[in-house]
């Protein structure tokens, strides 16, 4: 059990963050264990063959993402704000300091017995190799994440709102204690049962940042790298339902305005789906298919992914609002 004391300017400067880095390292570590998993079973049975065929499996995050234990510290960058961009968070990651860089891969090395030969050319010179890194994980967002975002992030920001509105009604003891069940807020202390690991704020930042996480689990996961404020991710509320499909009625209103094809498209896609995909399930020729896409894409309704030689579509939030007003 590891304890971290509050002072009341500690609690001022707690604070929430989305943060799209905080998702990478879990949801590369499930895709790589190849088992089943209760709730992100889809996501895994759709993305896992994109990364493997993209090569992903043997890449740069293959060797700084163990199947177990610590993950660097450099790949997750602390979040600047309450919802920062995929793109701000890689390019704290390609300015990470190369001291920070070989610590914390000096540490990846200790825990897991060796590095490979990619950890080793950077552990070299990181100044020169973390621009592949960031690469890598572009790609990796690009496959697995980007046409799924919406529908995560929407998880994350009813989590975020759920515990704000605790805060106001019931103050941030309650806050801190609903967490997670391993952790809990005692006479000033949060205490983290099942961290092994000392924490003192001699060694940490002012406050703490907490992110909640659809792929974090099923324990909280810490970063501590002073002078930043900890860092604390813990699961999300609503996971269990973030990829049941859409229950489809009463659309028929929606394709008096939409038609009938587009609107049966945009019910299609409660999980992304590429052009092919999407005619083999609703029947309509591969034409057809595309020249619908493109009219809702150009209505904001629907966003493209490129991922390896797939381009998924994928409804954007204005999509999923319309479908929801029409099938509530």
């Amino acid at each position: 059990m590891a304890d971290l004391l509050f002072s009341v300017r500690d609690l001022a400067h707690t604070r929430f963050a989305v943060s799209p880095m905080w998702e990478v390292g879990p949801g590369f570590r499930l895709l790589r264990a190849r088992t089943a998993h209760p709730v992100h079973r889809t996501w895994l049975d759709r993305t896992r063959p994109r990364v493997l065929a993209a090569g992903l499996d043997r890449g740069w995050l293959a060797e700084l993402i163990p199947p177990s234990g610590y993950v660097p510290d450099f790949l997750n960058p602390t979040p600047s704000g309450p919802a920062p961009a995929l793109a701000a968070e890689l390019d704290g990651i390609a300015a990470a300091p190369p001291g920070r860089v070989r610590d914390n891969l000096d540490r990846l090395r200790r825990e897991q017995g060796g590095l490979g030969p990619r950890a080793r050319a950077l552990y070299a010179r990181p100044e020169a190799r973390l621009s592949r890194v960031v690469e890598e994980i572009e790609t990796f967002w690009e496959v697995a994440y980007a046409p799924y975002w919406a529908r995560i992030r929407a998880v994350l920001d009813a989590d975020v709102s759920h515990r704000a509105r605790q805060v106001a009604e019931h103050g941030a003891a309650r806050l801190l204690n609903d967490l997670h069940a391993s952790v809990r807020w005692d006479d000033d202390t949060l205490r983290l049962l099942r961290r092994h690991r000392a924490l003192s704020r001699t060694t940490t930042g002012p406050g703490m940042l907490l992110i909640p996480s659809v792929f974090t689990g099923p324990l909280p996961l810490t970063r501590v790298t002073p002078p930043d404020p900890p860092q604390l991710a813990y699961p999300a509320r609503g996971i269990g339902s973030l990829w049941e499909p859409r229950q489809r009625t009463r659309t028929d209103a929606l394709a008096g305005v939409l038609g009938r094809s587009r609107t049966l498209l945009l019910t299609e896609l409660d999980s992304p789906a590429s052009t092919t995909e999407l005619a083999t399930r609703t029947g309509l020729s591969a034409a057809g298919v595309s020249q619908n896409l493109t009219a809702l894409r150009d209505a904001g309704l629907v966003s493209a992914h490129r991922a390896g030689r797939w381009v998924l579509y994928a409804r954007t939030p204005a999509g999923e609002s319309l479908l929801a007003a029409a099938c509530p």
